[in-house]
């Protein structure tokens, strides 16, 4: 497996693959691999015959405030796991290398990224469509690889690609989690033992919200409520927010008639976990 550092090294190298008529997968992250990217990488390699892994942690998709600085980082056991998968490279550029003094353009999607997610972090999701317009490019992968933990990030990705006219398929992956539940996340290292037990509640109020659906239910305010009620019993979990929303256009609904997206935003103590179920 190779380190890129610089755009010119990925462009080299994807033009030679390019040439050979191989296709490339795309394995975007912000790095500190775990179980969750991992699938996302075994799916790339099975499905392509090069993948990349980009490992950058992105500054422009951070607000003033938020964790950018103490965003949990360690290149070496990334690129341990990536060559352990099969990755056949690993690009890995610094934040000068990606936007330098002087960058003024910004990728903006609308309407859907103003809602979940978007509500507490307005500029985040301009963040993100911006660096992985410059990483589809850079790359010039055939496929790019999301878990659904990001469910908001992968509707937005796939509404951009699509209006834009990409020529890339974004795949999404199924979430990965722990034993107990919770969905795995690099941000999971800020728990303490206290706040990593209590973070459990966000998948046990999915699950009841999920088996209520799965019952017939199909009030969406009944689904909604329930799963308010579960996470409230926990004295650590703080509601950011609990939505259900349809899959397609990220809109509310009252009643369950096609696929949703249950999605729920909880601080525990002060870090800010997400997790969703689409059914």
């Amino acid at each position: 497996m190779i380190v890129l550092n610089t755009k010119t090294q990925i462009k080299e190298t994807v033009r030679e693959i390019k040439k050979k008529g191989a296709t490339i997968g795309l394995v975007p992250t912000m790095g500190y691999l775990h179980e969750g990217h991992g699938s996302l990488i075994k799916r790339a390699v099975e499905e392509n015959d090069y993948v990349i892994v980009s490992d950058f942690v992105n500054p422009i998709q951070f607000a003033a405030g938020e964790d950018l600085e103490s965003y949990p980082r360690d290149f070496e056991a990334d690129k341990k796991l990536c060559e352990e998968l099969g990755a056949d490279a690993i690009f890995y550029p610094d934040p000068e290398e990606m936007y330098g003094d002087t960058f003024l353009s910004h990728v903006g999607v609308y309407e859907i990224t103003t809602v979940l997610c978007g509500k507490t972090r307005p500029t985040h999701f301009s963040g993100v469509c911006t660096v992985l317009t410059k990483l589809f490019h850079l790359s010039m992968a055939d496929r790019a690889y999301f878990g659904q933990k990001d469910a908001q990030q992968l509707a937005v990705v796939r509404r951009m690609v699509n209006d834009l006219d990409f020529n890339i398929e974004i795949i999404g992956c199924p979430i990965i989690r722990e034993e107990d539940g919770l969905a795995k996340s690099s941000r999971n290292t800020y728990l303490s033992a206290d706040e990593r037990k209590a973070a459990v509640v966000l998948s046990k109020a999915l699950k009841e919200g999920k088996e209520l659906i799965d019952g017939g239910e199909r009030d969406a305010s009944k689904v909604k409520d329930t799963i308010v009620s579960v996470i409230e019993k926990e004295p650590l979990a703080k509601i950011d927010y609990v939505e259900v929303v349809d899959w397609d256009t990220l809109t509310e609904v009252s009643s369950i008639d096609g696929p949703v997206l249950a999605a729920v935003a909880v601080y525990i103590g002060k870090t800010r976990l997400i997790d969703n179920f689409i059914k």
